[in-house]
């Protein structure tokens, strides 16, 4: 049968199911018809009701106060102090007295230092010299000191060559420029260290730059000099003053002031000695003006040889993180300091009475510098008789000033040690308990390979993990 009403009237909703219920009366009953609709609608008037009729929900979270106080805890332990810090990370233990005490190991001596005889033996240091050469922050935090009753140190053919180098360039009072490269671990800084002893006790005047990183990572004050586009950092001078006269008091109090100082900020006289000199600046901002005065002082003739040192070049041959007054990037050359240090490693200053200008290059958390390596290996090549490689024309960025610092040095290559310096070694680690393996040619083929080839650091970690799994 067909319907009466069209398809499209009953594709949509009846107005009379849209309206309000409606009441039917059936014999004395109501039946009440509820509303229809449609399963699913577009309609806007019945979305329109069903938001009327519907209750909103909203879901109650985390609001964000803007400006309100919060809760103060309180601390659980004491503060730490301005420094504490830096003094508890950068701490250095010297001795311990759980280890056994190894008898029977000579002292090093100035005569030893630069005999053939004494490659691959352990040698210790004297008591003085250790306190200079903790003084003059020569020992590193990284360095396993602390696992031994004192500080020994394995004499290598680097060592001796080092020490025979400095001991006949001040002999002929010229100047040895040296710069210490190798692989990571492979014993840098314990050369430079050694190299360090060596002019403590020859009664030279050391002066240590321990980290290039402290003088142009922006961590310490500076201020600019009148009159010039260099720059001072007064607070760091001081300290250096301090340590100078700390390790070489007794050699500085011997030799006096011959130089007239009217433009110091302090009265010099001629009767004082170069080390109540360092003791004249008490404030900051007299502490260059002192300091280049007394460094005019110690480079007249008939004054005792230097040792200036440092540790981590890489880090003064770039531009530096301090910033001038127009707020430009600082090279690290404008820093007096560093310029002072890249003057004598370049050969600029003249030492009258011989000097050893050391630098001693880091792989831990040196910059890739490509003006560095190009430089260090143009010197290898000369050193070598070779012709010097040429720079790479494609690159635009090589820095003239660390060609100029680095021309006409020597090097002198670390790499790992030999078997028969690497026996040595692990027999002082056995007669201080801490190997307690047995020690014959075999064990010590084993370790010299698993630590490539000898590289000191390798070997102190195949140790120490033998001993942790075991």
């Amino acid at each position: 049968m067909a319907s009466t009403s069209c398809w499209r009237c009953l594709a949509r909703p009846s107005q009379r199911l849209l309206l309000a219920p409606a009441s039917v009366p059936v014999a004395a009953a109501t039946i009440t018809v509820p509303p229809t609709s449609a399963a699913f609608s577009t309609s806007s008037q019945n979305l329109a009701k069903a938001s009327s009729d519907t209750s909103k929900h909203i879901r109650l979270g985390k609001r964000l106060v803007l400006g309100g106080k919060k809760k103060k805890t309180a601390p659980l332990g004491k503060a730490p102090q301005p420094g504490e810090r830096k003094a508890f990370r950068k701490r250095i233990q010297l001795s311990n007295d759980n280890a056994l005490a190894v008898e029977g190991l000579d002292v090093l001596s100035a005569e030893n230092v630069t005999n053939p005889e004494s490659v691959g033996k352990m040698i210790g240091f004297p008591q003085a010299t250790v306190d200079q050469l903790r003084a003059c922050e020569a020992f590193k935090s990284s360095q396993n000191w602390g696992l031994f009753r004192a500080p020994h140190s394995l004499v290598r053919k680097e060592t001796v060559d080092l020490a025979k180098q400095m001991t006949d360039a001040i002999q002929k009072k010229e100047t040895l420029r040296l710069v210490v490269t190798g692989n990571r671990g492979s014993g840098k800084s314990i050369l430079g260290l050694q190299g360090l002893a060596t002019g403590f006790m020859n009664d030279w005047v050391v002066i240590n730059l321990p980290e290039g990183q402290e003088l142009t990572t922006a961590a310490t004050e500076y201020s600019p000099i009148p009159h010039s586009d260099q720059y001072a950092q007064p607070v760091y001078t001081v300290k250096l003053m301090q340590i100078i006269h700390q390790t070489n008091g007794h050699i500085l109090s011997k030799y006096k002031v011959e130089l007239d100082h009217m433009q110091l900020p302090v009265s010099v006289t001629r009767n004082m000695t170069l080390a109540g000199m360092l003791t004249l600046s008490k404030e900051p901002e007299n502490a260059w003006p002192v300091f280049q005065a007394f460094w005019q002082e110690l480079l007249l003739p008939g004054r005792p040889p230097i040792v200036f040192a440092m540790d981590g070049i890489a880090h003064i041959m770039r531009i530096s993180e301090y910033r001038s007054p127009a707020y430009e990037l600082i090279h690290s050359h404008d820093l007096v300091l560093v310029r002072m240090f890249a003057d004598a490693l370049g050969g600029k200053t003249v030492f009258p009475n011989g000097a050893a200008i050391l630098g001693v290059t880091a792989k831990n958390n040196a910059p890739q510098i490509p003006s560095v390596e190009k430089a260090i290996e143009q010197a290898v090549a000369i050193n070598k008789g070779e012709e010097p490689p040429a720079r790479d024309p494609f690159y635009r960025k090589y820095d003239e000033r660390v060609f100029d610092a680095l021309r006409g040095v020597k090097t002198l290559d670390v790499q790992g040690v030999d078997k028969a310096e690497a026996r040595a070694l692990m027999e002082y680690w056995a007669a201080s308990g801490i190997m307690r393996s047995r020690i014959d040619a075999k064990s010590v083929s084993e370790k010299w390979t698993m630590a490539g080839n000898g590289v000191l650091a390798e070997m102190e970690r195949v140790v120490l993990l033998d001993l942790r799994t075991n």
